[in-house]
């Protein structure tokens, strides 16, 4: 059986594992049946695309239960099965509002580092980039840079969960772990961390000025404005920031052989780095979180793609410029 926890951020990665699964099954069957006797032409096609119609069966319900606003209302499980040619398709599923799912919740514990302040971090770590962060995107520019659909394809949950609990606990397993695990449960950990942080990296201060910043026309007053706000950043975000930015363009540099284009890229992590506070939900007169990020998400993801498009960002010059601005002042 296969339990989904259904949201409008996860519901196509939830479609295309549930394909995966549909495909597995019609090949194993078809494979069974080609075993215990021959089969002719037709009956192999029509075994063929079991799984695709099974999928199609699967996708549909997904998508009519999440229009339906009384199941949306409900926070019980949805208990459903889907059969076709012998194969079954047994999933539970519940809908979670994406005012809750967006909503950052500080650890209580500072000595881990999910739900902890950066700055609290690195001052730990005595670094300028948290481990897990370097480390993550060590494996992966390792052995996951060629993955199909790295970052946008969900690792498994419980193997995400390890790891978080490894890294929080400083775990002295967590190179092995980082070794032997699925490299979309080490891109998942990676999204993770930054999603949980206590206020969003590019912070929440700024995120007016960004959304206002993006909507410049004018492409000099837009450049200036775009690295004045990454000036202001405090240093441990803007240098894991910057460490991120580059990660994410050696991803992309690989895009003919794992489809993750910048624009991929930055629809996946814009709304995770930079998303608006509760305070300026409340400033903007909107009940639920749903509207105004439905409302900015575009804006979000374009921050992350000037970013992501702009030519390589250097600390050092940025800290220089901001000397000069200071010095002509």
């Amino acid at each position: 059986m296969t339990e989904v926890l259904v949201s409008d951020v996860n519901l196509n990665t939830v479609c295309e594992r549930l394909e995966q699964h549909c495909c597995v099954a019609d090949q194993q069957q078809n494979n069974q049946q080609q075993l215990q006797q021959p089969q002719t032409p037709s009956a192999i096609k029509r075994h063929t695309n079991t799984g695709a119609k099974l999928w199609g069966r699967v996708r549909s319900k997904l998508l009519r239960q999440k229009l339906d606003p009384q199941t949306v209302q409900s926070k019980n499980w949805h208990m459903d099965v889907i059969e076709m040619n012998g194969i079954k398709v047994e999933f539970s599923m519940k809908f979670t509002s994406r005012d809750l799912s967006l909503k950052r919740t500080p650890s209580k514990k500072q000595s881990g580092v999910f739900g902890v302040k950066i700055s609290v971090v690195t001052k730990r770590e005595r670094s300028k980039v948290p481990y897990i962060v370097r480390q993550c995107i060590e494996e992966v520019e390792k052995r996951g840079i060629d993955e199909v659909g790295i970052y946008r394809i969900s690792g498994v949950a419980t193997d995400i969960q390890a790891l978080k609990a490894a890294f929080d606990t400083n775990s002295k397993d967590i190179l092995v772990m980082l070794s032997d695990m699925d490299i979309n449960a080490i891109a998942g950990t990676l999204k993770l961390y930054f999603r949980e942080l206590p206020e969003p990296l590019l912070t929440d201060r700024l995120y007016p000025a960004f959304m206002e910043g993006i909507a410049l026309s004018d492409p000099a007053a837009k450049e200036n404005c775009m690295m004045h706000l990454l000036r202001s950043l405090p240093d441990p975000n803007l240098i894991t920031f910057l460490s991120l930015l580059e990660h994410l363009k050696r991803v992309a540099d690989n895009e003919p052989i794992n489809k993750m284009s910048l624009h991929n890229l930055g629809t996946v992590f814009g709304p995770t780095l930079l998303r608006p506070s509760e305070s300026e939900v409340t400033k903007g007169h909107i009940t639920l979180a749903t509207d105004i990020w439905s409302h900015d998400v575009m804006a979000q993801v374009q921050v992350l793609l000037y970013y992501l498009q702009h030519p390589p960002i250097s600390f050092a010059e940025l800290k220089r410029n901001t000397l000069y601005f200071s010095t002509d002042v």
